[in-house]
């Protein structure tokens, strides 16, 4: 069978990633390899992995004509021309999220991807994990019955640093976009009106970006349910991770993953270890999956579980969250598009 040949832009930590859970794929070759730093450290990294090709120039990635598929792991102000530039090369595409942060630009990339006829996958790797998973296949097997709240805990263990921040878009498009999606995924309802209220209570580094680091998003669903998120950038316990959706016939949870599960209970007190410290330790599986369904799609056909709407429909949410906070007030999904013209709002 002839592998699947894919080109890899950007080997920071997620492109190197996603290079070692491609390379434990029988049917995928890494042709090569673009980032524009890349140097000596990077050029052993290539060779240990038997990567032939080793480059600056994404587009070396585009123009290989052996090339079948791109992981788009670059800055995200690189995405959309990178997604229209492979999409125009005929290369299947797996892209880092968020797409951008306009929404129109990510519409065009979408559209590009559509009239190539190529496929497109984004990377919101939660949905894999196998909590959540489970999470959503009792609220499509109806155990749960009617989903009436969905609740999401997501906390970071530290906070990025200030280079990071200053180009993040700020937490509702970078970090809490990651939960829109799980929204939606575990509700199985698109979201049409939100509601966000933030603080900085975690470093005054982030008002100087106009950021938060602390949120409480209240979600509304076509289907009727409600929707709870709460955010915040520094848990000194560890990372943070918990959801339910509780329905109308009972509801279902997940805790935190740990590196085990013995607790121990003394005359001091009751402890156990701490959550796995960050989302790479906690969705190592997670990362893995998601190539894995993006290569089977590929080479069998079977459907993309997350595409380039389900991209556009939570960079809609961040943005609506956005636009809640500086108004404070709710804000409806189809009233965006006004609301940022008057405001002159690009995000």
């Amino acid at each position: 069978m002839t592998k699947i040949k894919v080109g890899i832009i950007g080997a920071g930590r997620i492109g190197k990633i996603h290079a070692d859970n491609l390379l434990r794929h029988p049917d995928v070759e890494i042709v090569a390899v673009s980032d524009l730093f890349a140097g000596e450290e990077l050029k052993a990294w290539a060779a240990a992995r038997g990567i032939g090709i080793l480059t600056k120039d994404s587009d070396d990635i585009i123009r290989h004509p052996d090339i079948d598929a791109v992981f788009i792991c670059s800055s995200t102000d690189t995405h959309v021309p990178l997604i229209k530039q492979a999409a125009l090369a005929g290369k299947h595409i797996f892209c880092e999220k968020p797409v951008s942060m306009e929404i129109e630009r990510t519409e065009e990339a979408i559209e590009a991807v559509r009239q190539a006829g190529v496929k497109l996958q984004i990377g919101f790797n939660r949905r894999f994990d196998h909590n959540f998973k489970r999470v959503r296949q009792h609220v499509e097997d109806g155990t749960i019955g009617t989903p009436h709240i969905v609740k999401i805990t997501s906390r970071d263990p530290s906070p990025p640093p200030r280079d990071y921040i200053k180009v993040s878009g700020g937490l509702f498009m970078d970090m809490a976009i990651h939960d829109f999606d799980m929204a939606r995924f575990l509700s199985g309802s698109e979201v049409v009106e939100v509601y966000a209220q933030g603080g900085v209570l975690v470093d005054p580094v982030f008002a100087e970006y106009e950021d938060v680091d602390t949120a409480i998003i209240t979600l509304k669903f076509a289907n009727g349910a409600l929707g709870v998120i709460d955010n915040s950038r520094k848990a000194v316990y560890g990372y943070d991770q918990r959801v339910e959706v509780f329905g109308s016939k009972g509801s279902v949870s997940v805790a935190n993953d740990h590196p085990n599960t013995a607790v121990v209970s003394t005359e001091e007190g009751i402890s156990s270890d701490k959550p796995l410290h960050f989302f790479l330790e906690r969705y190592t599986q997670a990362y893995a999956e998601e190539v894995e369904k993006f290569i089977d799609s590929l080479v069998n056909g079977a459907p993309l579980p997350v595409d380039g709407n389900d991209g556009l429909q939570a960079e809609r949410i961040a943005l609506a969250a956005k636009l809640s906070y500086r108004l404070n007030r709710a804000v409806k999904i189809s009233e965006i598009g006004e609301l940022r013209r008057s405001m002159a709002i690009q995000t």
